[in-house]
């Protein structure tokens, strides 16, 4: 996923979100089926590396070009529901998994590569296009058609957004000036990203050793996921109302608290049960929403170079997460004292929204009032 993020997402600001969607979904379909066709370990891992290089490209166009189409009020909400979507997604898996493979292995990934073959047909037929891509490439009569099937209104309320390299690149969000937005939105993203998979990582562990059963601490563990999905779509709420730096720091503080307060709160299912709720749900909660805060930080020409980079670069904070959990695992720390770690990751990412505020946001790409969409005004 970090390989299609950064080398192939950037494609979909150059030749346009709808056809690189389409055609990775496409590639997504053949590379699952493909999987039920390998005859070896190494087969089967060449076919999964496909399928997340190809998921990697698909899913920062997925969120640039939800991030375009909803309405500015409505914004951080219709993304954070799209990002619920993937661990959704993850959960259904739970149930849809078991009766498939009681028809054999290869089944797994027959019946969800078809449907996703389906799922490419639907995009091909039904997907919009970008309209301020379509507007930046001068392309005036598909924009008026688009504006129209949309609702948006004529193609003339739509002005030229900012200014953004001619040919996007993977390292245009490293360019001067959106490098200290990339800064920002890269490095909580990266910092939030240890903090939830340190948690999801080493919660079966460390929570028998706390006294819990196994099949206890496994649903203790589903908190996380569960809580992430409530907790994102209530932060989102806040966060449509342009209340971001305040809604996130204060959701950091909690999570922050709940982990110390492992070390005081007795360990049973309901006390514990509460804390993993709100300190793994808050951490899960925000990686879903700071994602589409991100989306504000850049114009439209790069904003698959943008996202495609912070999926990358979270990468290694989903990677140093277990590594430092494992670290503390082999010191024999108590419970209480990992999970206390995680403070560190959570309280640098309070402090890193703290300078969302002093990010340049890019114009919006369409002309003041009255002539904004009417769900905006």
């Amino acid at each position: 996923m970090g390989l299609g993020a950064i080398l192939l997402a950037p494609l979909g600001d150059r030749f346009g979100r709808r056809p690189l969607l389409t055609i990775t979904v496409l590639l997504i379909a053949v590379a699952t089926i493909g999987t039920a066709s390998a005859g070896s370990a190494t087969g089967f891992a060449v076919w999964r590396l496909l399928t997340g290089t190809f998921l990697g490209a698909c899913l920062p166009n997925a969120t640039a070009l939800v991030a375009e189409l909803a309405p500015r009020r409505r914004r951080v909400g219709l993304l954070t529901v799209v990002s619920c979507g993937v661990s959704a997604g993850g959960v259904a898996a739970g149930f849809v998994v078991p009766p498939l493979a009681a028809g054999g292995w290869p089944m797994i990934f027959i019946v969800p590569g078809c449907l996703t073959a389906l799922l490419a047909l639907a995009l091909f037929l039904l997907l919009p296009e970008s309209p301020k891509l379509l507007l930046a490439s001068g392309r005036r009569d598909a924009l008026s058609a688009l504006s129209l099937r949309l609702g948006l209104g004529s193609a003339a309320r739509w002005q030229a957004p900012a200014a953004a390299p001619a040919k996007p690149s993977m390292l245009a969000p490293l360019a001067r000036d959106y490098r200290f937005a990339t800064f920002v939105f890269v490095g909580i993203y990266t910092l939030n990203a240890t903090s939830l998979y340190m948690l999801v990582s080493w919660l079966p562990t460390v929570l028998p050793r706390a006294g819990f059963a196994v099949d206890q601490a496994a649903r203790l563990t589903s908190l996380v996921q569960a809580g992430g999905l409530v907790t994102g779509l209530l932060l989102s709420s806040f966060l449509d109302r342009g209340r971001t730096t305040l809604t996130l720091v204060c959701a950091y503080l909690a999570v922050a608290a709940a982990l110390l307060a492992f070390g005081v709160i007795p360990k049973t299912l309901i006390g514990w049960g509460f804390l993993l709720l709100v300190a793994g749900g808050g951490v899960s909660g925000v990686h879903l929403a700071m994602m589409a805060v991100g989306t504000s930080f850049y114009p439209p020409q790069i904003l698959s170079s943008a996202i495609g980079f912070a999926v990358a670069v979270a990468r290694v904070g989903a990677i140093a997460g277990p590594l430092l959990g494992g670290l503390l695992i082999k010191s024999d720390v108590a419970p209480a004292t990992f999970l206390a770690t995680v403070v560190v990751p959570v309280l640098a990412c309070a402090a890193g929204v703290l300078l969302v505020p002093y990010v340049r946001r890019p114009a919006d790409g369409r002309t003041p009032p009255p002539l904004r969409h009417p769900a905006e005004a």
